[in-house]
């Protein structure tokens, strides 16, 4: 795991929150004073673009960027300048619908007309509300190897931060320490693989930056080989044990933990929903307006009415629509086959519900955001209806938001796809272990290069590094809830009914079950 240094132009682009592709990198690195030409650029960009767009420089708008003269006193060679100003724009937009990877073209009508508008309120309404930590523009990849070797560095210091503090784990060793000790040796590494032996017993392969050494994990330690259970490759974790050779033999296995938060009191409600899937056949439209009529006062008993009325956010953890081309054969099962129109259907849904509650949004892997994960914010080109909403807050997938002092980490949830296959005991069905594991390991997605699309960044964004009063996930559209350590853990279930891949897996969905945490108690109420 060699360190590398990151050089100072992608950090500048990452801080300007403007992506360039590999081409575009090469091309400003090999220009006579690329730090000039990286401040002259973002200056020329940031100038006329809003800092909510997603800007994307390809070498084709590098070469359409600045005036022939600035270019060539930058070392760089090029033809065709003029117009230069006008021509940027279009090539911009073009990139960004290119990369979108929906295939809808920007001249494309929403059902509702090209010339639709909703109407936006005015919210006067006062909320504490702070994005506390958001990757929306903070992240940068050009998908070469420095790239992943920088990704898995900064998860493997950010975790060994937490595992440092660990009692278990004072004075520990480097890897290529430990046959200096001949007492009981402890480390901290990252898993590389996991695999039996003959006799089953377990070895687990550990590196950190000084080297790789093998841990042995004897079945007959039942505690502890119950615990190997649910270790999972690209993990950062401690070991103590005692040297034998080449070997360790483990005697316990640290994870990063979560210390235990004192309870938070609020005296508001704040509403978890996730998986609506807007434009499905299968949404529960019906469900969904009751939902809307009961956040608005306007549907339930005195009881449901006075729980509505202390609402202050609604939290929307990703699959807002259902999306375009997101599985073979999908456009069987959608009655709006458009993603502009799925989302305009949005709008005018959400547009419904009462303007003095703050709706914070997060992408899934049905929006139009892109697959890898971290997600950016949904792109305004599709979902630009939904921005037209004032009391409307886009966040990324993850994001770490603040609510009147409830900090709340919102996650889709792809990577239960990952550990409800890797590990024993583990389902779909049971998304509150799940949670649980991830909490203990400071992680929202530690397999890499399973189902679960990761950006291999500069940073690890979905590191766990500070822990929240709420774990707020969906995607498995089952919902659950469990307090572990002070943390709320709850998945908001569904508006969607049984899929046709659902009932390939016997996969039950709990449809319109809205949890609440109702001034600190969780409740569920059902619209379905």
């Amino acid at each position: 795991m060699k360190i590398t240094m990151t050089p100072d132009i992608l950090y500048k682009f990452t801080n300007a929150g403007i992506l360039l592709n590999e081409r575009a990198y090469k091309k400003i690195s090999s220009s006579k004073d690329p730090i000039d030409l990286t401040s002259s650029i973002i200056s020329y960009l940031s100038a006329k673009y809003k800092k909510k767009d997603l800007i994307l420089l390809t070498v084709e708008i590098l070469d359409k960027f600045l005036e022939k003269e600035l270019l060539e006193n930058q070392g760089i060679e090029t033809k065709g300048m003029e117009s230069v100003k006008k021509r940027v724009p279009d090539a911009i937009n073009s990139v960004k619908l290119q990369d979108s990877g929906f295939g809808i073209s920007e001249n494309d009508d929403s059902k509702y007309g090209k010339d639709f508008k909703f109407k936006k309120p005015s919210n006067d309404f006062d909320f504490d509300f702070k994005v506390l930590k958001d990757s929306n523009k903070k992240s940068y990849t050009s998908g070469n190897i420095k790239d992943m070797v920088s990704y898995f560095n900064s998860r493997y210091r950010k975790i060994k931060e937490f595992l440092k503090k660990r009692k278990e784990l004072t004075d520990h060793f480097a890897i290529a320490d430990i046959y200096q000790s001949k007492d009981v040796i402890k480390i901290i590494g990252m898993v590389n693989d996991i695999r039996s032996t003959k006799n089953n017993h377990k070895i687990i392969e550990l590196e950190d930056e000084t080297g790789e050494i093998s841990v042995l994990i004897h079945n007959d330690n039942h505690k502890l080989f119950e615990k190997s259970e649910t270790l999972v490759r690209d993990e950062v974790l401690g070991v103590v044990g005692s040297r034998k050779g080449n070997l360790i033999i483990a005697s316990e296995l640290v994870n990063p933990g979560v210390p235990r938060l004192e309870e938070k009191n609020i005296d508001f409600s704040v509403v978890f929903i996730s998986d609506i899937h807007i434009g499905s056949s299968t949404f529960l439209e019906d469900s969904f307006r009751k939902f809307i009529k009961w956040l608005n006062g306007e549907y339930g008993n005195e009881e449901q009415k006075e729980i509505a009325a202390d609402v202050k956010y609604l939290i929307v953890a990703g699959d807002i629509v259902d999306g375009i081309g997101i599985y073979p054969h999908q456009e069987e099962e959608l009655i709006i086959k458009d993603i502009h129109s799925q989302y305009d259907e949005a709008a005018r849904l959400f547009g419904e519900i009462r303007q003095d509650l703050k709706i914070i949004i997060s992408p899934g892997n049905h929006d139009a955001s892109r697959v890898a994960e971290p997600q950016p914010v949904i792109p305004k080109e599709y979902a630009n209806p939904l921005y037209d909403l004032n009391n409307i807050e886009f966040v990324s997938n993850p994001s770490l938001v603040s609510l009147n002092g409830l900090n709340t980490l919102i996650y889709h949830g792809r990577s239960f796809d990952d550990l409800a296959m890797t590990l024993k005991g583990f389902s779909h069905q049971k998304s509150d272990l799940i949670m649980r594991e991830l909490l203990e390991k400071r992680h929202l997605a530690p397999i890499y290069g399973e189902r679960t699309p990761l950006a291999s960044e500069l940073e690890d964004h979905l590191v766990i590094d500070e822990i929240p009063h709420v774990l707020h996930t969906g995607h498995v559209h089952i919902n659950s809830y469990k307090m572990y350590k002070g943390v709320h853990m709850i998945n908001s279930g569904t508006f969607q009914s049984q899929t046709e891949f659902q009932k390939i897996y016997n996969i039950i969905p709990t449809c319109g079950e809205v949890p609440v945490l109702h001034k600190g108690v969780f409740k569920v109420l059902k619209f379905a």
